[in-house]
């Protein structure tokens, strides 16, 4: 990793995270999962434009989301607050506030995206259950935590590219 001309921490931003990233990878860049993003803003829509109008409005945020980023949105959610939202939205959009407050710093996706960084940890949830569950969950498996991490290795040799398999195996030989 020291090789890596930049570290990226990308997460969900779990309770935790974000010192566990601060204490074991120092040099990283925060970037909190976009559909973790989206995730919130999807109950708010819909409390605030129930149907069709709801999923447009969301549609809406999301671009602004990708496109201008964290700050950006968070001032169009700040807005709302002048005018009066229905009950039922009204802890929503505090908790949303909150949310998108917090995590700000973690979201400014369209210089993720210029840089040519992932914004989501879709492929890499993926590549998890492809790599590892596949392999280490089939039924009637035991692994102890040497035996699986060794696994987990070859696995991942295997699922990346055939010949830094084919090279691996010709000089272990």
């Amino acid at each position: 990793m020291d090789a890596a001309e930049q570290w990226i921490a990308l997460s969900d931003a779990g309770n935790g995270l974000e010192d566990f990233f601060d204490i074991y990878f120092p040099r990283a860049v925060k970037i909190l999962d976009f559909q973790h993003a989206v995730g919130h803003l999807t109950a708010l829509a819909k409390l605030l434009r129930p149907g069709a109008a709801g999923e447009e409005l969301l549609t809406h945020w999301c671009h602004l989301l990708k496109h201008a980023g964290g700050a950006k949105l968070l001032g169009v959610l700040e807005a709302l607050a002048r005018k009066p939202l229905p009950e039922a939205a009204q802890t929503e959009y505090g908790e949303v506030l909150t949310y998108f407050r917090n995590h700000m710093h973690r979201m400014d996706y369209p210089e993720y995206l210029r840089r040519g960084w992932q914004i989501g940890s879709g492929a890499i949830e993926s590549a998890c259950k492809t790599v590892v569950n596949q392999r280490l969950c089939l039924g009637g498996m035991r692994w102890g935590e040497e035996g699986a991490d060794e696994v987990a290795h070859l696995r991942a040799l295997y699922r990346s590219d055939p010949d830094q398999w084919d090279d691996f195996w010709s000089q272990a030989a």
